[in-house]
């Protein structure tokens, strides 16, 4: 899978953007017809210690998968983000057994 990685008002390290693209490639275990996937890491500026925002994007054939998570680091937001989204994944591969 193709994983895009955008991070906007600072500069994301290698490491930081492996992470991101191991935790997505993970996903194509529960489902297999993942096309591409979007990711946008954000740093709000305010004073609260949660201002990391991760917005993930996956693209599958027929309709797409948006989460968006607002941490205190961007790897606590990407493993919640893929979570989520690991359920969302489930419940559709389970809806198309059910037809």
């Amino acid at each position: 899978m193709k994983v895009h990685v955008q991070s906007v008002n600072f500069n994301a390290d290698a490491g930081l953007i492996e992470f991101v693209e191991n935790k997505l490639n993970s996903l194509e275990r529960y489902y297999d017809k993942i096309v591409d996937s979007e990711v946008f890491l954000k740093v709000q500026q305010t004073s609260e210690k949660e201002n990391k925002i991760v917005d993930i994007k996956l693209n599958i054939p027929g309709n797409d998968f948006v989460v968006k998570k607002q941490c205190k680091t961007f790897e606590e937001g990407v493993m919640l983000a893929t979570d989520s989204l690991k359920r969302q994944l489930t419940k559709k591969k389970e809806k198309l057994r059910a037809k």
